[in-house]
């Protein structure tokens, strides 16, 4: 199935929204632009996110005619920007604007600005902006004051594709240099995994500054809502074979929020080589991301492959001052995906890389049960130890790379494969149930190994036992497989942390491969042993 970007963007936004099955809570105000000889800038605008967050949250959702609410998703599609009208195309500039018509399920209207020198100019609704097909909808009989869903940037090297888009609540995407969308971010997220509805805060308002001649860089300012909280934002936007964002957050809290989500990552698993729960796809495998990549505060790499798990899963990985987290897509082959229509091997990966100090807190992981892949099931942020009480100022900075390989990389070997499957040895009878491991890793010194060298797995789990533990030459890759079993220790379903590096002379020769395993229920541990096993003299 070929999914077209926007049809993307809005399963993204839809289905991710729909994480702990809640309906996004939608926001909008008026906001006065600055007055009196006052310019424009990020300042400004977080004392006009710190003063809103002192008022009553006000929700303008659906606040649209009737004729946008009730399109169909193909009358929604026939609403296209005219390109004639993108912003700055008559300009020396490296990259133009275009804008997304309100409809379907995009229901609150967003304020858009551009921004030139300091001054504000308000976009406003014309029809002639867009080209409406068969969509039934008249352009001429919509208010003049309705305002947009959001808008996508372009870039000199290719007028006719994305480089990136916001669109619906805080959600944006954004491209490499392979020109893929893939998973998408959001502002912030807001009691994610709880046993309650989530809350997604809008971006209301966006200020679009005008490129100088020539420049590679662009900025956007947007001003975030919500019931809980509400946040200014500066993103600048540096395109190239890794796009670079730069991001600045005020957070403003109206009331304490129990999980805040800083520089939240929105992504989707559903098959992977390490997980075939939903294995009734022709494609081997299917997933935007296949990993949560971290660089901890102490200099340790770790390497989380997702999973598509039978309920939903939160884990918190406690660290303090980050060096980066994010979620990635390593494998690149595209045999492993066989997918000629939306291409998973050139999916971007999303690094975040902290600016300053961000104290104590953790890495969180959220992996919902999938059925579908235009489902976003997995998401990672970043969330503090300390309480967030109302009326604080919460200030973040961090860098942001879209690409095939993130920037900030190991010297050490790094997890290229996990594979799981039945444990027990070839040709013998299994006697109990366990779960067979094999992880590749390849890269840093491993090609360099002798024969004569010992490597080591340190091994660690949680619960149960391993067992037939080995440790072999893996040269198709220039690097080393570890194979294990484990055996659960009882019937439930209690999921097991693992824990895996390699080492030599007591040194590490690997990042730290870390998986949560599920043992299947007590009736569908299947010991799958042929009948002329069972037949061995001995066998019970």
């Amino acid at each position: 199935m070929k999914r077209h970007p926007l049809a993307t963007l809005l399963c993204t936004i839809l289905l991710g929204a729909s994480l702990v099955l809640s309906t996004a809570a939608f926001a909008a105000t008026d906001l006065p632009t600055p007055t009196g000889g006052t310019n424009f800038d990020y300042a400004w605008l977080k004392g006009r996110a710190r003063h809103l967050a002192q008022q009553p949250y006000v929700d303008h959702a659906g606040e649209i005619p009737e004729s946008l609410k009730s399109l169909s998703w193909d009358a929604y599609m026939q609403l296209a920007f005219d390109s004639e009208h993108a912003l700055w195309k008559s300009d020396p500039s490296l990259f133009r604007a275009e804008l997304f018509h309100l409809g379907l399920f995009f229901k609150t209207p967003i304020t858009i600005y551009e921004l030139q020198d300091g001054k504000v100019k308000e976009l406003d609704y014309t029809p002639d902006l867009f080209t409406y097909g068969k969509s039934g909808v008249k352009g001429k009989d919509l208010p003049k004051n309705l305002g947009f869903a959001g808008f996508r940037l372009r870039y000199h090297t290719d007028w006719t594709r994305d480089l990136i888009a916001f669109l619906g609540a805080s959600y944006f995407r954004a491209v490499g240099g392979e020109m893929q969308y893939g998973m998408s971010a959001r502002g912030l997220a807001v009691d994610t995994a709880l046993p309650r509805d989530e809350e997604f805060p809008t971006f209301t308002h966006f200020w679009l500054e005008k490129p100088r001649p020539g420049s590679d860089t662009t900025t956007v300012y947007a001003l975030l809502d919500s019931p809980s909280v509400t946040g200014a934002y500066r993103f600048d936007i540096r395109p190239g074979q890794m796009l670079t964002m730069r991001v600045d957050a005020a957070v403003y809290p109206r009331k304490p929020i129990e999980r805040l989500g800083i520089a939240p990552l929105t992504s989707m698993f559903m098959v992977g080589e390490n997980d075939r729960r939903m294995n009734h796809d022709w494609r081997p495998e299917l997933h935007d991301s296949d990993g949560l990549a971290m660089h901890n505060g102490n200099g340790e790499w770790i390497w989380r492959p997702l999973n598509n798990p039978p309920f939903l899963r939160f884990n918190a990985y406690m660290d303090h001052n980050p060096r980066g987290f994010g979620l990635v897509q390593r494998d690149q082959n595209f045999d492993h995906y066989q997918d000629d229509g939306v291409f998973y091997d050139k999916r971007p990966s999303v690094w975040i890389e902290p600016i300053g100090q961000w104290g104590t807190g953790s890495v969180q992981l959220v992996e919902i049960a999938n059925l579908d892949e235009t489902f976003d099931n997995i998401v990672a942020f970043w969330n503090p130890a300390e309480p967030v009480q109302a009326g604080q100022e919460l200030l973040y900075s961090y860098n942001m790379y879209w690409g095939t390989t993130p920037p900030s990389q190991t010297k050490l070997g790094k997890v290229v494969d996990t594979f799981t499957g039945l444990g027990g040895v070839v040709g013998v009878i299994r006697k109990y149930y366990s779960q067979r491991f094999a992880v590749d890793f390849s890269g840093g010194d491993l090609a360099m190994i002798g024969k004569d060298t010992k490597i080591t797995p340190v091994l660690e789990t949680s619960a149960g036992r391993i067992e037939i533990t080995s440790v072999r030459p893996q040269h198709a890759i220039n690097g080393f497989r570890c194979m294990f079993d484990v055996v659960p220790p009882d019937d439930t379903q209690t999921p097991i942390n693992l824990r895996l590096y390699l080492e030599a002379d007591g040194r590490p020769l690997t990042e730290t491969w870390i998986y949560q395993w599920t043992p299947p229920a007590a009736g569908d541990r299947r010991l799958f042993n042929p009948g002329h096993l069972e037949k061995q003299p001995g066998a019970n």
